[in-house]
């Protein structure tokens, strides 16, 4: 399983390309923006999506669905729990504010521990992570987790937005992420990559919970 991440647009948004260098299947997460950049990564590699899926629903991460699932004729997935931000009319304000187009209805959804298969070698676990928002999610594979908004390098989601809850988010941290090995590779939704391990001894918002020195 390789990962290509596109810090995409001016909202600097990880858009996360997870596929298969081998049979060329892939899988495309969080295209905040830049749909023409996605594409082009994706065309000149060969690759075959089979679905594009957001970690959860601010505007600032689904703002290139539309143009994504248009143009390669592929299902859009999100949390069931996330699934009324698509028509919020603040989210909707926001996409227009920050210049992207609304993304269109989900075809489906992804559950808690459900797999999402990118070849019969590597797949990608969903671990419901709510606290950003309701229906925040991680997705885990080869010991990488796409985090989405949930974990960022020394930091963490904001649960000021729509839909956010300050004490789920601690509490699914700890609960859900704090619990993968301590090398497992943090790839958040915008900045800079990490580690389990070393958010645990440096982070100063779950230092502060969970009593880490």
């Amino acid at each position: 399983m390789k990962i290509e991440t596109l810090c995409v647009g001016p909202i600097d948004v990880n858009c996360s390309v997870v596929y298969c260098e081998e049979h060329k299947s892939a899988i495309i997460v969080d295209p905040g923006d830049s749909s023409a950049r996605i594409i082009k990564f994706v065309e000149d590699n060969g690759l075959k999506p089979g679905m594009v899926v957001v970690t959860h629903c601010h505007a600032d991460h689904t703002g290139a669905v539309a143009k994504i699932v248009e143009h390669f004729g592929v299902p859009f997935l999100c949390h069931v729990g996330d699934e009324w931000m698509i028509d919020n009319p603040e989210q909707r304000e926001m996409s227009k504010y920050l210049g992207l187009k609304p993304p269109p209805k989900n075809d489906s959804t992804v559950a808690d521990g459900e797999v999402l298969d990118i070849c019969e070698d590597f797949s990608l676990k969903v671990i419901h992570t709510p606290g950003h928002t309701p229906g925040g999610i991680c997705l885990l594979g080869n010991g990488i987790l796409l985090a989405g908004d949930t974990l960022f390098k020394t930091s963490i989601g904001r649960s000021d937005l729509t839909g956010g809850n300050h004490d789920a988010l601690i509490k699914s941290i700890r609960e859900r992420l704090f619990v993968l090995p301590d090398e497992t590779v943090v790839c958040p939704g915008h900045g800079d990559a990490t580690t389990i391990g070393y958010e645990k001894a440096h982070n100063p918002f779950l230092r502060q919970t969970e009593g880490y020195s």
